[in-house]
């Protein structure tokens, strides 16, 4: 009798008509990085086996949704698996996107992802966040899964141009990050600092977003 186990995961199935209203005509390409996500994350290091059962509600629509919020040069500070800077890339190929990672092996990863997808709008970059070298430079920066906000302001803020954003993805105890890093905030001169929802009207778990004003 098999082990039931050790049996691979089921992967959750596309929430097709969600997927389509969120990526429009991009759909296919964020089918395809899904698909590579699913069967490489794994062995490779960027996900665990049981977030493919909600590998597209938890973290692929889950980023996607946040797409409308960015615009000029964006920097996703540990992208990782490419989650979310390679599915923002993907749902909004007019904005230019720089994934800011230091492992060689998730690096590696998202190279060979935007060589496979052709996405001629993001940038990678092997580097920690503290040793970026461009300066206050970027318009936005994102981060989703990284560290705590009081952690991340440090990390995110220097290289954010006066009057850009920190839009970070967060889960629920979001508002309590804000209270824990009022001394971050006060010291990086960040304000209107609020958490904000997106995604209510596609998904039953929304996306909330910390966002703040670098100045």
């Amino acid at each position: 009798m098999a082990d039931v186990s050790r049996e691979t995961p089921i992967v959750e199935a596309e929430p097709h008509d969600t997927v389509t209203a969120v990526f429009g005509d991009r759909a296919d390409l964020a089918r395809r990085y899904t698909a590579s996500l699913a069967r490489h994350g794994e062995e490779r290091g960027l996900i665990g086996p049981l977030e493919l059962p909600r590998l597209w509600t938890r973290h692929i629509l889950n980023c996607a949704v946040a797409a409308p919020l960015f615009a000029g040069r964006v920097g996703d500070v540990g992208s990782g698996a490419g989650l979310p800077g390679l599915v923002l890339a993907i749902a909004r190929p007019d904005v230019q996107w720089v994934l800011i990672e230091t492992m060689e092996r998730r690096v590696n990863w998202l190279t060979e992802q935007v060589d496979d997808l052709s996405l001629d709008n993001v940038e990678i970059v092997r580097s920690r966040a503290e040793d970026w070298a461009s300066g206050p430079s970027l318009d936005a920066v994102t981060a989703r899964a990284v560290s705590a906000f009081r952690t991340l302001i440090p990390l995110t803020a220097p290289l954010v141009r006066d009057g850009g954003e920190l839009i970070l993805l967060k889960g629920a105890n979001a508002p309590a990050e804000i209270s824990a890093a009022e001394k971050a905030i006060r010291r990086f001169r960040l304000t209107n600092v609020r958490v904000e929802q997106v995604g209510e009207e596609l998904l039953d778990e929304p996306t909330r977003v910390l966002r703040a004003t670098v100045r």
